[in-house]
Parts: C-alpha cells; structure tokens; sequence
C-alpha cells in the first residue's frame, strides 16, 4: 500500500499534472469570461439590431402549453426545447475556439520549424524523374532500377 500512495504522490507532483490543473482552473475561468461576453456584451447589441428580441428566450415548447418567456416555462415544468440558450453557447464556443487558435499560433510561431530531411535523389533512367537513391522501382513508370554503384 506505500508503494500505491508512493506512486500516486509522484504522478499528483509531476509538472505536467500540476500544468494541466492550473490550465484547468484558468480555463473555466476564461470560460466564464466568455460567457458573460456572449450573454453581456455581444448578443444584447444584436438583438437590438434585430428588433429588439433577446436569443435566450427562444425556445419551442413540447407540450403545446404558452409561456412568455424561458425562465416562466421552465417554473411552470413545460418541456422546452431552449435553442435560444443552445444559439449562445455556440457562439461562446466560436470565440474560445478562435482564442485558442490565435495562442496555439502564437506557440508555434515561437519554436523553430523542423525542416524535413532531404533524401538523395537520383534520376530514373528511362523517365528521367527524381527517385528516392534507394529505391529498386521507379514509381513514376514502374521501371526496375538497378542498385546504384557509389565510388569509393
């Protein structure tokens, strides 16, 4: 049983578990920012534009019973389809996934691009097309290539 609690404290102080909580936290941080955006800042504006309707009250109901308004239908037990509050949360989910593109871009920009190594080539005999020096067959007209002899 040491040995259990032993391996668990490792795994629990590894750095990259205590990265991925901290992402974690700021993460649901930043999402309740986000969503205080959608629902605050963003969709407000448009409804206005729109005739003054607010994208959180729509819904369908499934019973066939009326109510004004989201929050009255769901006191009153209607069952609803609320796509009003489905149409927030993609747009929340567009903007944390283009927050996350522009840092992950970001990172990328920071390390070094991996050129891919370059394979001697050779040319093939009877097509004249580049081909890999190990290669036994072309792959451009299937030929059979004989090994190449290097000087030594």
């Amino acid at each position: 049983m040491n040995d259990f609690l032993r391996g668990f404290k490792d795994f629990a102080l590894r750095g990259n578990v205590i990265d991925l909580a901290v992402g974690v936290v700021i993460g649901a941080a930043f999402g309740k920012i986000v969503s205080s955006l959608v629902s605050d800042i963003i969709m407000p504006p448009i409804g206005l534009l729109l005739g003054g309707i607010d994208f959180s009250d729509f819904f369908i109901s499934l019973n066939g019973q009326q109510a004004a308004t989201l929050a009255e239908a769901k006191a009153a037990g209607i069952p609803v389809i609320a796509y009003g509050s489905f149409l927030n949360a993609v747009v929340q989910f567009l903007i944390v996934a283009f927050a996350i593109y522009l840092v992950i871009k970001q990172i990328n920009n920071l390390y070094p691009k991996k050129e891919a190594p370059v394979k001697p080539m050779r040319t093939c005999p009877f097509c004249k097309q580049d081909v890999d020096e190990e290669a036994t067959r072309c792959p451009h007209c299937t030929s059979e290539l004989a090994p190449e002899v290097k000087a030594s």
